[in-house]
């Protein structure tokens, strides 16, 4: 499955937005969503995340790979790995031994040695991954929008204006544009050689079986991707790119909306680090779940 995204202008509040300001609230909920591990506190910012995508109006067909493809990697990666083995959170997760335990089985045992594997789901285990889920799913929920509503052209300009070097913007914008291009890539090889006869939904047999029959596939689209990125440096080298300052044709500017925007995001991270240091945002859990044990 290619996931990949096509920008179309849409008249919205987000899409209004200069793409500057967008970036720097992305970077400041990020900020404030890693200073809370108790649901409570992160709830809130999911609501804004999902406020701010349905004020994108992404049509659904648009973005439905892209969901997929993150659905299946937060519950199975991020979800299972903090129901499972409660890493990557606070110290009392790993360290709960008390808190009634949902699930447990032996899952395997190693011949001679002895060596068991033993899954035990604890109340405070399935607690912590669904406070994880949240917390990716407010940042991805956030950034699903900007590939689909952030105009291509002003990426380059967009860092540039932030403060990063012409050769970092322009890395950037050559770095948001090569998934759509590999994608446009993908789908002519796909579509000529299914004029040819290759039956490439009907493929068989095991997965290296697979794997060597995508070969009119796969080869075709890398070549590409090489040459198109061998043009990209020999036209950055005619023009003499990195030998002093470039120059943009666009030149943005912040209007009311923008500066509020950005203010709005400040100041959410300024009160989630106050109320961290005060030592709010703790890892929690419902005492009605601890009471049931």
């Amino acid at each position: 499955m290619l996931v990949t995204w096509k920008y179309r202008p849409r008249d919205t509040f987000v899409q209004r937005l200069d793409p500057r300001a967008r970036l720097i609230f992305l970077a400041c909920m990020i900020l404030a969503v890693f200073q809370f591990w108790d649901i409570r506190f992160l709830l809130p910012f999911f609501v804004i995340s999902l406020t701010l995508y349905f004020l994108a109006r992404i049509e659904w067909h648009d973005v439905r790979r892209a969901w997929i493809f993150i659905l299946l990697f937060v519950t199975f990666i991020v979800g299972l790995n903090a129901l499972l083995s409660g890493r990557g959170g606070p110290l009392e997760v790993l360290q709960d031994v008390s808190s009634r335990v949902i699930f447990q089985a032996r899952i395997l045992t190693v011949p001679l040695v002895g060596w068991t594997w033993t899954v035990r789901i604890t109340v405070v285990k399935a607690v912590f991954a669904a406070t994880q889920l949240v917390r990716i799913l407010t940042m991805a929920i956030l950034a699903i929008p900007i590939p689909y509503t952030f105009d291509p052209s002003r990426y380059g300009v967009a860092f540039r204006q932030l403060g990063l070097p012409d050769k970092a913007a322009y890395t950037m914008d050559l770095a948001f544009r090569f998934v759509p291009t590999l994608g446009r890539d993908f789908g002519i090889t796909l579509d000529a050689q299914r004029a040819r006869g290759y039956e490439v939904d009907r493929l068989k047999g095991g997965i290296i079986s697979r794997l060597r029959r995508l070969a009119p596939l796969v080869v075709p689209v890398t070549m590409l991707a090489i040459v198109g990125g061998e043009d990209v440096v020999d036209a950055m080298d005619l023009r003499a790119f990195g030998t002093r300052p470039r120059t943009w044709t666009v030149r943005l500017e912040y209007d009311t909306k923008d500066r509020l925007f950005i203010a709005f995001g400040v100041l959410l991270v300024v009160v989630s680090v106050a109320l961290n240091i005060l030592g709010y945002g703790d890892f929690w859990v419902p005492s009605a779940l601890l009471a049931g044990g």
